[in-house]
C-alpha cells in the first residue's frame, strides 16, 4: 500500500487565545512535511462567532492550496444553546459551523487511503449529561449512529487501505486523566468495532499517542492557543500509516525560536496488542 502521512492538529481557537505566531507557523512549516493530508479535529473557534468562523476559513483555504484537508466540528464550534439537547433539530445549533465548512461528517479519499470524520461535541445533549457539572456542554459523546456509520463506511474498504476515524473529543485520558467522552467504556468497544487503524482527536489541550484495546491506535493533538496545560508547549502531530504500522511524530513548539522541532515518536502495530501508552514531550507513561 502507499504509506499516508497526515499532519493532525487540533484547537486552534481563533478568537482571543489563537497564538498567531504558531497559526503562522504552521503554514509555513505544515507544507514542507509534504503530507498526504491534513486534518483539523476541532475547536477552531472559542464563542462560534462569524470571525472566529471566518479566520479559520482562511487558514484552512490557505493550506487546502497546497494539501488536501478535512475538519470536524468541536464543542467550541456548536452553538448548543440554540437548540438545547437537540429540541429544535440538530442542524439548527451547527448552521454557523456549516456555513463556513458545508459538512459535519466529511469524508475525504487520499492515495493508499481513506479519512472520516464523526461529531462527538453536541453541546448540552442527553448523551453527553454526566453526574459533574463542570462537563455540561463539555463533555462529549459518540451515538451509536455514528460508529454504526463509520464502521459501513470502512466495510467497504480493502483491508490493505489506512483507516482513519477522526472526532474531536479525546478518546484517551491522556495527561490530564479525563477521557473527553461520556460512556467511554461503551465507545471504545464500538470504536475497536470500526475497524478503524487509527483515532485522531483532540480537546484535552494535552498531546498523546496510545492505543484502544492493543488494536487502534490514538493520535491526540496538542491546541495552538494560549489555553496549554500547565504551560506545556504546544504540540500537533505527524501520523504516518503503513503496511504494518501506524506512526505517530509529535512536533513541538519552541516559543524562543518560533518554530516546530521533533519530538517523541511511538509506532503501533495495526495488528497485535502493545501496552497502551500516552506520551508527552520527553517521555511517555502508563495509563
Amino acid at each position: 500500500m502507499t504509506p499516508v502521512s497526515i499532519a493532525h492538529i487540533s484547537d486552534l481557537h481563533f478568537g482571543g487565545y489563537a497564538d498567531l505566531k504558531q497559526i503562522e507557523a504552521l503554514e509555513e512549516f505544515l507544507p514542507s512535511l509534504q503530507p498526504t493530508a491534513l486534518v483539523i479535529s476541532g475547536d477552531v473557534t472559542q464563542r462560534s462567532r462569524h470571525g472566529e468562523f471566518q479566520a479559520a476559513h482562511v487558514f484552512l483555504h490557505r493550506m487546502r492550496m497546497r494539501t488536501p484537508a478535512l475538519i470536524v466540528p468541536g464543542n467550541h464550534d456548536v452553538e448548543w444553546w440554540k437548540s438545547p439537547f437537540g429540541l429544535l433539530g440538530e442542524r439548527r445549533k451547527f448552521a454557523k459551523y456549516l456555513r463556513y465548512f458545508h459538512e459535519l461528517r466529511p469524508q475525504l479519499e487520499v492515495p493508499g487511503g481513506i479519512i472520516v470524520g464523526a461529531v462527538s461535541g453536541y453541546g448540552v445533549a442527553f448523551g453527553s449529561l454526566t453526574w459533574n457539572l463542570r462537563d455540561l456542554a463539555v463533555k462529549g459523546h459518540l451515538p451509536r449512529s455514528e460508529t454504526r456509520r463509520v464502521k459501513q463506511v470502512f466495510a467497504g474498504v480493502p483491508p490493505a487501505q489506512a483507516k482513519v476515524l477522526v472526532v474531536h473529543h479525546n478518546v484517551l485520558a491522556g495527561g490530564t486523566g479525563r477521557m473527553g467522552l461520556a460512556r467511554w467504556r461503551s465507545a471504545h468497544r464500538r470504536l475497536v468495532e470500526t475497524g478503524a487503524d487509527v483515532i485522531l482527536c483532540g480537546h484535552d489541550h494535552y498531546e498523546g499517542a496510545g492505543q484502544i484495546e492493543g488494536g487502534v491506535a490514538v493520535s491526540t493533538s496538542g491546541t495552538h492557543s494560549y489555553r496549554q496545560r500547565g504551560g506545556r508547549p504546544s504540540v500537533f502531530n505527524l501520523v504516518v500509516v503503513d503496511e504494518s504500522s501506524v506512526h505517530i511524530q509529535h512536533f513541538r513548539w519552541v516559543s524562543a525560536d518560533r518554530q516546530f522541532i521533533p519530538s517523541d515518536k511511538f509506532s503501533f502495530a495495526r495488528r497485535g496488542a502493545p501496552k497502551v501508552a500516552v506520551s508527552v514531550a520527553g517521555g511517555d507513561q502508563g495509563l
